[in-house]
């Protein structure tokens, strides 16, 4: 990926966000098609990349790496390589990442009743 011109709009936006709402910082953090889904799966504890990709339906090797190397740089995941032959290397949730499990588990919850609602509202036609 290339990098993003300072003065970009952007690189603006992005500045603002950090600086002004708590929220979408947090939400920038975790936000996306694939970095929640990747949190998740790490709830449990450590897995190889083989092992993330293997539990995510749809996401290809680069998509994995890019995502994982983001969330690593956000101090979200923490990367262990073993001294092997192959090598090994794990991902697991940081101490900062444990404590959004009981957030994202809310959330979900609040997700599953959102789509009954809607699901709902469809087949009675209101």
């Amino acid at each position: 990926m290339g990098k993003r011109k300072e003065n970009s709009t952007n690189s603006i936006n992005e500045q603002y966000i950090i600086t002004e709402c708590d929220l979408t910082y947090a939400i920038c953090k975790i936000g996306g098609r694939w970095k929640l889904l990747i949190l998740c799966k790490l709830e449990h504890g450590k897995l190889r990349f083989s092992e993330i990709r293997n539990r995510i339906t749809g996401i290809t090797e680069r998509m994995l790496t890019l995502q994982l190397r983001e969330l690593e740089k956000a101090g979200l995941v923490k990367r262990t390589v073993h001294a092997e032959v192959p090598p090994r290397v794990d991902y697991e949730l940081t101490e900062i990442a444990n404590e959004l499990v009981p957030i994202w588990k809310q959330l979900s919850d609040w997700g599953n009743k959102h789509k009954k609602l809607i699901q709902e509202e469809i087949t009675t036609g209101i």
